[in-house]
């Protein structure tokens, strides 16, 4: 059985200008904290949203308002390391090395070589990554700014 893939059947929103000033409207309006979001249906009924649901729209209007795409997924899809690979911009083998030793949890499909990666793993391990690189440019700003006389 052919898989096709997840990353290509996921909704991906592309911004456009006008998309861009609603977004950037939202994100300031919101900008309290305390703002409710009512959605009117197509029968001109009104429900007003959950705060966990107003989270992800605020967040996916945030990434609209800086002119980026937003692609929804649920954290428990399951990818492969070459789609692993698309969404962290790295190779399928590096992604490889990464899953045997350890670094990002995989799990191997039932009588198979395959092997499958929960998206909330890789967000974790990108996390991380973000973390140590952040960490390591603070070190080299902090030793750059100390004038050492070597």
């Amino acid at each position: 059985m052919v898989r096709s893939s997840v990353l290509g059947r996921a909704p991906r929103v592309e911004p456009g200008v006008e998309d861009r000033l609603m977004a950037e409207r939202v994100v300031n309006g919101a900008a309290d904290g305390g703002s409710r979001l009512v959605l009117r249906l197509s029968d001109d009924s009104e429900v007003t949203l959950p705060e966990s649901l107003v989270k992800i729209l605020l967040a996916s209007a945030n990434e609209f308002s800086e002119g980026h795409a937003v692609t929804v997924l649920a954290s428990e899809t399951s990818l492969t390391p070459t789609e692993v690979g698309e969404l962290l911009g790295l190779s399928r083998p590096f992604v490889s090395r990464l899953l045997d030793a350890g670094d990002i949890p995989s799990e191997r499909l039932p009588g198979s070589r395959h092997r499958v990666v929960r998206l909330a793993d890789v967000l974790e391990f990108q996390e991380r990554r973000d973390k140590r690189r952040t960490g390591r440019r603070r070190i080299a700003e902090e030793v750059e700014s100390a004038e050492f006389p070597y």
